[in-house]
């Protein structure tokens, strides 16, 4: 139970650190995360300043970090702890990976955005939508962790 407690703190402690340290990014990150042709990217990034630029790129590392404590956490919640005891053994196997698999799309996006972020790059459209859809696909597993999440609370009470 320890490690369900770590890497929720870690995960909870880089995301906070993570959403101060974007903030002031306008049009914020989650913006450019849905920007699925090289059009919306770079109205986005051309829109920063180079500072906001320079910010944007720095955090990555630290996203990275990010990313491996929630897939973490997610893993260790699944399996470590009775959240989805009473649930068949496929919705536990399911709920176990929905965040780590998330976190490997995030990764994809990262490594995506710190390439295209670098300099102008033209003529990669297929990158931009990966780039989109990657982290769609990390949104939509995220949230289907939460809804799992909400739905075994919700059928422990009944038990």
């Amino acid at each position: 139970m320890r490690a369900v407690w770590i890497s929720a703190l870690s995960t909870l402690a880089l995301g906070v650190g993570l959403f101060c340290y974007l903030a002031p990014l306008d049009p914020g990150v989650l913006a450019l995360q849905f920007a699925f042709t090289p059009r919306s990217f770079g109205q986005i990034v051309h829109f920063w300043s180079p500072a906001d630029l320079a910010r944007y790129r720095s955090h990555l590392p630290a996203d990275f970090a990010f990313l491996f404590a929630y897939g973490l956490f997610g893993y260790l919640l699944a399996t470590r702890t009775d959240v989805a005891a009473a649930r068949a053994p496929a919705f536990r196997r399911v709920l176990s990976w929905l965040l780590p698999v998330a976190a490997c799309f995030d990764a994809i996006e990262n490594a995506l955005h710190w390439w295209l972020t670098e300099m102008p790059r033209f003529g990669v459209a297929p990158l931009y939508a990966a780039s989109g859809a990657a982290s769609s696909l990390k949104w939509l597993l995220a949230f289907g962790f939460g809804l799992m999440l909400a739905y075994a609370a919700y059928r422990a009470e009944d038990d």
